[in-house]
């Protein structure tokens, strides 16, 4: 009887990690930000403590796992509905190189040394720090790498081609919400922004879910879309 219990248990509590996992959205490990990844754990080792429960104590476990659940979906609401409480509660994006130039600041706030970042710029193919233009921690801690445009797989100097660097483009609007510093940094205002997205026959700011512009002024706009395929 007691295997049974456990057999029962067992599939009880991975029916509950499978619903708790719809309901708090599915991501790939690597879309997972520091909190996520630990909320993940901690409800996976309540699961498993809660499929070898062995007296009456299982529903505290049960409990456990979803007011985890819970927090996350408020903590995911939070940084959904409030942008200016994402770098607090997801992180934010630091800039390790650019241009020549290692942020050393920021390395400290990454806890990264240089050598994890060397050995990261060899696993994406760059074994020469001077092929890369600029390097950014991103808020799920990996690395993303702008290499020069003369340095990219397939180089187009190799064909004589020398093509101009890329920046990074800005954002603008962000779910709906105008990204006011970044505008202030780039020496735009609101009007300029109303102006430049009227061009292009967009009215309301609540109906954009991303807007870039790219250091060649263009502007890109990306709609809401509230149909679900």
């Amino acid at each position: 009887m007691e295997i049974l219990r456990i057999i029962a248990l067992s599939l009880g509590s991975m029916t509950v990690l499978f619903i708790l996992t719809k309901i708090m959205g599915q991501r790939e490990m690597s879309q997972l930000s520091i909190f996520d990844y630990i909320i993940s754990i901690t409800i996976g080792s309540i699961a498993a403590e809660m499929a070898t429960s062995l007296e009456d104590n299982f529903v505290q476990p049960l409990v456990a796992m979803i007011v985890y659940a819970f927090v996350t979906l408020g903590m995911s609401f939070l940084n959904n509905r409030f942008v200016k409480l994402r770098p607090f509660l997801s992180g934010k994006t630091l800039i390790l190189y650019d241009n020549g130039t290692l942020f050393k600041e920021n390395f400290k706030k990454a806890k990264i040394d240089l050598n994890e970042f060397l050995v990261q710029c060899r696993t994406n193919g760059f074994f020469q720090l001077s092929d890369v233009k600029t390097a950014l921690l991103e808020e799920n801690g990996k690395i993303s790498f702008l290499p020069y445009a003369d340095k990219r797989p397939l180089n187009p100097s190799d064909m004589s081609i020398k093509p101009k660097d890329e920046d990074i483009t800005t954002e603008l609007v962000l779910d709906g919400k105008v990204m006011e510093y970044n505008l202030k940094e780039l020496g735009y205002d609101r009007k300029w922004l109303d102006k430049m997205l009227k061009k292009q026959g967009i009215t309301k700011i609540n109906h954009i879910f991303l807007a870039t512009l790219d250091n060649e002024g263009n502007l890109s706009v990306y709609l809401t879309n509230n149909n679900v395929k």
